[in-house]
């Protein structure tokens, strides 16, 4: 009660006469990650990306090594496999007994310093990756003439029989009873250089198996092959680099082979490019040709290539950054800390910007090998990571996108919407073939090619057996059956988009519709099978069965697909008519007319939204009572009985469930956007505190992985809205904020607006809005 007190106070709004000031940046270099000693094996990597390309980098006796990832390279099983890890050393070498050594993150330039000095031997090397184009460069100079020599490192040099205990990367495969391989890449040396590519086999796709699997060949046509074709490789020179040879080894616990280059002789100056390609192709040859191209295109513009990605990254930390306690970089201050993981993490999502695919929840390109990351028997190779490679989690994935609007990364945003779009017609055909009506569903556990991951769908024979009297078209899986409202989810992300940026939505736009008519016509179908009418007795759809996120299972009218549907079915109906025509608008009023009314419950004498009105069986950790409250905001600061959601919050049915803070949680967002400031800087200390790794963002791995991007995503969100929160045309600042936090952030809002804020010593020492007629819809809210 006693912060709901604090509340009631801060909702008496100050509104203050906007005063201009000039803008002031962030000084980035208090938060550049430097180490000062070598590490002791990949986990205590470093990240570096561009594009869609991203590194983890590390010096480790005496030698640089680098693994290298990109987006969409999955493989026939769909995982998500590396191109392989790049080793460096030069001779004579200042990193082996130096006099000192440092490797340096620049943030502000995104690229990575690494500097050795023994005697008058100093040398440097420079690493950086071309925003535009797939192209890692490694620049080194020294002061002395070396010897450089560059190797290519690959464990995928034979087909390898996957054990039982490893198959988590091919998460669809987890528990398949047959044999599992992963199938050897092409890799040759010759022309002074090394190419290597990975060309899925046409016999051997995950997709085949799981069309067949789930009864779906006679629409087989209308299933997107995502798989067939896909080839991944790269080329790796060097400046005056020739073959020298090859040799094998072994890396912590995974044999290698590896392929030397070196320089023809020693040179104070030398440089080496991996170029990486990744598409969909014909043949090998196709491949070959497009990677060639992609040399000759690249090659002779590097000095612009450099400029441009420089001024990439400028141009990203100008748009949007919070920094807190800025005054020192006190590393042992818990706010400083915050503030500086939020920019780190935001780093490692640019790194990510233009994929073809959206950074995964579960490591995006930043995994190392597993060993390092839970117990030893994850001891396999460098590809595994857990949940898959190609799979994509709905509950965990939304949390990676939903940040980027408060920090204007729209640009970056399209990937995780393509991955829908790119789908819908599997997603429909799928729910005309069970149940023979219109709209799309996309399942909680999704492939890329739009199917649910076998496993949820269940085997003939094993552990994951699929059950006899199992709904054709509904998933075995006790924790994702009948999961759906995430397509929901991503379509209010997508109108979130559109309200923020003013981008074009209309190649969006039949995701969204054909989403919004799966829950229209799928339940008017339940209840007549049930009941022999569409609708209740007071002309209600009836959701059943449903389920309340992952937790309450067999659920009747869960609070969760309620309130997003309210919440998307005005917003349907605000938008233009060159967007959504006055007959669709027509329909979306009188669907929202069909949604039944969010539940009540008595807890503790306190009145409570319930999960649903009813459920067979709990199955995870969620609150899913308060999705009311994000990202569906049908209860908030400014908004009709919030002391309803705040009741829940302390004593509704899963209030045990707050217990759980990491990975997923979204308690601190939740507790931000109630105005509960206490609690909200308690959870966002949690979840933006330094990872119990070297590198301070790699955190988990919880329920997921190493680097636990969705923890990230959500620490994001939740540090926003305690500075934050949008609604409509209003904007709340400083909602959920502690007093005693200095903080300077950039953040944007909707309409095209931008709004910079500094407070300090709890008093408001600067706020600049554009446009400037925005200033009107400021409420500044300053406990």
């Amino acid at each position: 009660m006693r912060i709901f007190g604090i509340l009631k106070i801060s909702i008496l709004l100050l509104i203050v006469t906007v005063c201009s000031g000039q803008s002031s940046k962030l000084n980035l270099s208090n938060y550049n990650i430097i180490w000062h000693s070598q590490s002791k094996n990949s986990s205590e990597s470093m990240p570096l990306g561009g594009g869609d390309v991203g590194l983890n980098v590390w010096v480790e006796n005496g030698e640089l090594l680098f693994y290298v990832s990109q987006s969409g390279t999955f493989d026939e099983n769909n995982q998500m496999l590396k191109h392989g890890r790049v080793r460096m050393n030069v001779e004579p070498n200042p990193f082996e007994d130096g006099d000192s050594f440092s490797q340096k993150l620049v943030l502000e330039d995104g690229n990575i310093i690494i500097k050795a000095k023994k005697g008058g031997h100093e040398i440097t090397m420079n690493l950086w990756v071309d925003v535009f184009h797939p192209v890692v460069h490694i620049e080194t100079e020294s002061t002395i003439p070396v010897e450089v020599t560059a190797s290519y490192e690959s464990w995928r040099t034979e087909d390898i029989v996957v054990p039982k205990g490893m198959r988590h990367a091919s998460f669809s495969l987890t528990n398949y009873p047959g044999e599992v391989k992963t199938y050897k890449d092409e890799i040759k040396a010759n022309n002074n250089q090394v190419m290597w590519f990975h060309c899925n086999r046409e016999d051997r796709l995950l997709y085949d198996f799981c069309v067949k699997q789930q009864g779906l060949e006679g629409v087989k046509d209308q299933i997107v092959n995502t798989q067939k074709g896909r080839t991944f490789g790269g080329i790796l020179k060097g400046e005056g680099m020739v073959d020298a040879g090859t040799s094998n080894g072994k890396y912590v616990s995974t044999n290698f082979k590896a392929w030397h280059l070196k320089t023809s002789e020693k040179t104070t100056s030398n440089t080496v490019q991996l170029y990486l390609h990744t598409d969909i192709c014909d043949s090998a040859d196709e491949w070959k040709k497009e990677v060639q191209n992609l040399v000759e295109k690249t090659s002779k513009n590097t000095a612009d290539a450099k400029r441009k990605t420089k001024e990439w990254w400028h141009k990203y930390w100008e748009r949007s950054y919070i920094g807190i306690n800025t005054e020192k970089a006190d590393t042992g201050d818990a706010a400083w800390q915050v503030g500086r993981n939020y920019q780190l993490f935001r780093y490692m999502l640019g790194c990510n910007a233009y994929g073809d695919y959206p950074s995964k929840f579960n490591g995006s390109l930043f995994t190392v090998d597993p060993v390092f990351v839970t117990e030893k028997e994850f001891d396999w190779t460098p590809d595994f990571r857990q949940w898959g490679g190609g799979s994509f989690t709905a509950q965990n994935q939304r949390l990676v996108y939903w940040p980027m609007l408060k920090s204007g990364d729209f640009d970056m945003m399209p990937p995780q919407f393509n991955y829908y779009e790119r789908i819908l017609s599997s997603a429909e055909a799928r729910t005309k073939v069970y149940w023979g009506h219109e709209g799309a569903c996309f399942t909680e556990q999704l492939e890329n090619f739009g199917l649910p991951f076998a496993g949820g769908w269940g085997f003939e024979s094993g552990a994951r057996k699929r059950q006899p009297e199992t709904e054709f078209g509904v998933q075995t899986n006790k924790y994702v059956n009948h999961h759906y409202v995430n397509q929901l989810e991503f379509s209010l992300m997508i109108l979130d988009y559109y309200q923020f940026s003013g981008e074009n939505i209309n190649k969006y736009l039949p995701f969204i519709k054909s989403s919004l008519k799966f829950f229209d016509e799928h339940y008017q179908y339940r209840q007549k099978q049930r009941t022999g009418e569409t609708l209740d007795k007071e002309g209600k759809l009836v959701f059943y069965p449903s389920t309340a996120a992952e937790m309450y299972k067999i659920a009747k009218n869960p609070v969760d697909v309620i309130s997003a549907l309210k919440a998307i079915l005005p917003r349907m109906i605000m938008l233009p008519d060159e967007l959504v025509a006055t007959d669709e608008k027509k329909y979306y009023q009188s669907f929202l007319e069909r949604v039944p009314e969010i539940t009540f419950d008595e807890k503790e004498g306190h009145k409570v939204i319930k999960p649903a009105e009813s459920w067979e069986y709990v199955a995870n950790q969620e609150v899913p009572e308060l999705y009311t409250v994000y990202p569906y905001s049908i209860y908030g600061i400014n908004k009709p009985d919030l002391d309803v959601a705040i009741n829940t919050y302390w004593h509704g049915e899963s209030k045990e469930k707050r217990k759980f803070e990491v990975c997923w949680s979204q308690v601190g967002i939740f507790a931000a956007r109630m105005g509960l400031t206490e609690e909200a800087e308690r959870l966002v200390k949690i979840k933006l505190a330094d990872a119990p790794r070297r590198f301070p963002a790699f955190w988990g791995p919880g329920p997921d992985w190493v680097p636990d991007v969705d923890h990230g995503g959500s620490g994001m969100v939740n540090l926003q809205e305690m500075l934050m929160q949008t609604d409509g045309k209003e904007i709340l600042l400083f909602p959920s904020w502690p007093k005693d936090w200095d903080v300077h952030f950039k953040m944007h809002a909707p309409n095209n607006t931008v709004v910079e804020a500094e407070l300090k010593g709890g008093k408001l020492v600067r706020l600049n809005v554009t446009p400037k007629n925005r200033e009107k819809d400021i409420q500044v809210l300053i406990k």
